[in-house]
């Protein structure tokens, strides 16, 4: 089934030309079924970009999914249009009255800040206090992730040394949990990210379960006991060219960057670095929406 986004969205072509099956709202309204409602705070500064990354995956289901992008009020975003939120997405107090069955809470550039220290950290924390009775099941990544760990269990993250920059393995923990059923017990996944959080605070916390680790012993797959929320440390939606972009703005910028970790072929940046997560991104998604969200949230909200 598809997802349900606005016809005149930019990014619709791609996901047509990579045959994700995608319908408006007015073909949508015709589909005698109840779809399910999936909220977007996209915090990401090239927000099209993110969009085409989790609109690939959460149309890759026999689910049909609708699609609201939410952005914050209180920043703004210097790398997309004002028309573009304006036509495409919405704010807080235009969804507080709705409930949603699932959420999505994307990372943001912003680790070097205290969380307090963030300009829209207030509304943040609105909108997160808000998803405890309003949204059946919410997924947080990379600094998301972080956000939803020291927002709703007291876990502060902290400074690496060195930035984890690249494609790392990961072990599972319990291969039985359904989010990560199907996973290979060793699997890849892209991390960009300057911080990180405690394991051991996590494996501490009665209320949490640490699902996946890096070989290097870093948190990457953390979920609560009452499945209400997921973090995801690392980046399982980039595209196989993400690193490497991100590699090049940041060597022109003149910073002191180490080449992207296990990522381009025999570390030569001119060449095509292949994308070796692909597969486990897609059975994330499909699991978290079919198990954590559609089997879990009312047919009908009261």
């Amino acid at each position: 089934m598809p997802i349900n986004i606005p016809k005149a969205l930019p990014v619709r072509e791609n996901l047509k030309k990579e045959k994700i099956f995608v319908m408006d709202e007015i073909r949508a309204k015709t589909q005698d079924i109840r779809p399910l409602n999936i909220l977007i705070l996209n915090l990401m500064p090239e927000k099209q970009k993110t969009e085409l990354q989790l609109l690939r995956l959460l149309g890759n289901t026999p689910l049909q999914v609708n699609i609201t992008f939410l952005r914050v009020v209180t920043h703004q975003s210097k790398n997309v249009s004002k028309s573009h939120l304006n036509s495409f997405y919405t704010t807080f107090e235009n969804v507080k009255d709705r409930r949603f069955d699932g959420m999505i809470i994307t990372g943001a550039p912003i680790e070097h800040l205290a969380f307090e220290d963030v300009n829209y950290w207030e509304e943040l924390t609105e909108i997160m206090e808000w998803t405890k009775q309003n949204v059946t099941s919410v997924l947080h990544i990379c600094w998301g992730a972080q956000a939803a760990l020291y927002y709703h269990y007291g876990i502060e993250k902290y400074e690496l040394s060195k930035k984890s920059f690249g494609i790392y393995k990961h072990r599972l923990s319990d291969p039985t949990i359904k989010l990560v059923r199907g996973f290979d017990e060793i699997f890849n996944a892209p991390h960009s990210r300057h911080t990180t959080v405690s394991k051991e605070k996590i494996e501490r916390d009665q209320r949490l379960s640490l699902l996946s680790s890096t070989e290097e012993e870093a948190p990457f797959i953390i979920m609560s006991n009452d499945e209400k929320h997921i973090m995801i440390t690392g980046h399982l939606e980039y595209d196989s060219t993400t690193l490497a972009e991100e590699y090049a703005r940041d060597l022109h910028k003149g910073m002191d960057i180490d080449i992207p970790k296990n990522y381009f072929p025999n570390d030569d940046a001119h060449s095509k670095p292949p994308n070796t997560w692909r597969s486990h991104t897609h059975l994330l998604f499909s699991n978290w929406l079919n198990y954590y969200v559609y089997q879990q949230t009312p047919f009908e909200w009261d």
